[in-house]
């Protein structure tokens, strides 16, 4: 009975993992920037168009972070105005995480643009 339970948990586990995202680390995001050339068919590449979903994901978790903290009446990371519309290239992205120090490029990009936006729009104290 004991090794069908197991079984079953490790097969619903198996069967789950596909769909567990797992948060990109700058080291990552930068070592598959690089490897993507710098011309017009870059954008038709899955990699580059991943990189993408990624910052996108990365602002869109910033921002909702921000919301909830509004919401439950603290001071968030960020105080991004609202409506504001945020435009960054892929130059500023890789500038930016470029100046990461190497030891720090561990964090996830989620975690380096919070910081990047903590210091572009900072809440008041």
């Amino acid at each position: 009975m004991k090794a069908a339970t197991f079984a079953a948990i490790a097969a619903l586990a198996l069967s789950a993992a596909p769909t567990m995202a797992v948060a990109m680390t700058v080291q990552e995001f930068l070592t598959t920037a690089n490897r993507i050339p710098r011309n017009p068919t870059a954008l038709l590449r899955s990699d580059a168009r991943r990189l993408m979903s990624e910052i996108n994901g990365a602002f869109k978790s910033v921002r909702d972070d921000q919301a909830a903290a509004t919401a439950a009446g603290r001071r968030g990371a960020t105080c991004i105005p609202a409506g504001t519309k945020i435009s960054v290239s892929p130059d500023m992205i890789l500038n930016r995480f470029n100046a990461i120090p190497a030891h720090r490029r561990s964090i996830s990009v989620t975690q380096a643009v919070r910081e990047w936006m903590a210091e572009e729009h900072p809440c008041p104290a």
